[in-house]
């Protein structure tokens, strides 16, 4: 797939496009806590099936409240098929599937791979969005700054192999996704019908597989663990995908990834917040290490230190 036909992005990213991260990393970092809560009590497949099922009903009613157009032609609800399926379908099946067995810190980590495959992917396909040295090197202080964080001792702590390997598998889909994605603004398509669309999609491939492997629900689910279903749906996936397409078509597969170096800080900073939990130099540290490492990716220090022409 190439973008020449593509508007342009900025691939330096504004104020308020700074600020959607910010806010897009603080809700997917809530998602982990929500998953841990759910992924004792309901099959795999039939999380992120009801997940992407509760998405698809919030983002059509904004749809329909706020009167935007509903797309047409087969070829359009093709895209929306293979971008649901990359997306949500196999990312959140790995990751719900990976957190079975290895805790959401190590899952964050792996999940922080992203953007390292996100470059390699878009430097492939994106004719606008090839990477440099500096990019490269902000990927790998990012992801040095998030190992800090969270402690390079989780990553010794006997896991399994294949969990593991999941992650990283979902963390490569998102980046074709991510790639792939770039089309929709060049189609037009308005960013909550891409995101109703893409849930959708999801939503047809996973629900019948949900009731074909796990069947239905059992009634002895608690009621909070249906509650947090409904916000992992709602506002993890919903209102989530509607701020990732904007950040998209205004910056790009490169920089939409950057969110995957803040997932863990914001998983941090909710435990410290809300459940006590401490928060020390380390994780200062590596905070500090990560903001260093997107700003290199943005570019930004490497404009500001170069001398005048």
């Amino acid at each position: 797939m190439s973008a020449a036909a593509s508007p342009a992005i900025s691939t330096r990213m504004e104020a308020a496009d700074w600020a959607l991260l910010l806010l897009l990393s603080l809700i997917w970092g809530g998602s982990f806590f929500l998953i841990g809560v759910i992924v004792g009590h309901l099959p795999v497949i039939s999380i992120v099936a009801i997940r992407v099922a509760v998405a698809a009903l919030v983002l059509w009613g904004v749809v329909i409240v706020t009167g935007r157009p509903i797309p047409r032609g087969a070829d359009l609800w093709g895209a929306f098929l293979v971008m649901g399926v990359l997306n949500n379908a196999i990312p959140f099946g790995l990751i719900v599937w990976a957190q079975t067995s290895i805790p959401a810190g190590l899952a964050s980590i792996l999940n922080a791979t992203t953007p390292l495959f996100t470059v390699l992917v878009s430097t492939l396909v994106l004719t606008d969005e090839r990477a440099n040295l500096t990019r490269l090197a902000g990927v790998a202080t990012g992801l040095g700054g998030v190992a800090v964080m969270i402690g390079l001792d989780s990553m010794s702590g006997g896991h399994g192999m294949l969990p593991q390997v999941a992650m990283l598998g979902a963390a490569i889909s998102y980046a074709c996704a991510a790639a792939f994605g770039r089309q929709f603004r060049r189609r037009g398509i308005d960013p909550v019908v891409t995101a109703a669309g893409m849930v959708t999609g999801s939503s047809i491939v996973l629900l019948p597989l949900a009731l074909a492997v796990d069947g239905l629900p059992s009634m002895d689910v608690p009621g909070r663990v249906w509650l947090a279903v409904l916000v992992l749906g709602a506002v993890c996936t919903g209102l989530a995908y509607v701020m990732f397409f904007r950040i998209l078509g205004r910056a790009g597969a490169t920089n939409i990834s950057l969110v995957t170096f803040l997932v863990p800080v914001s998983a941090i900073l909710l435990g410290w917040l809300f459940l006590g939990e401490s928060l020390g130099a380390v994780q200062l540290l590596g905070m500090a290490v990560i903001g260093l490492g997107l700003a290199m990716i943005d570019g930004r220090l490497i404009r500001r230190s170069a001398p005048p022409a």
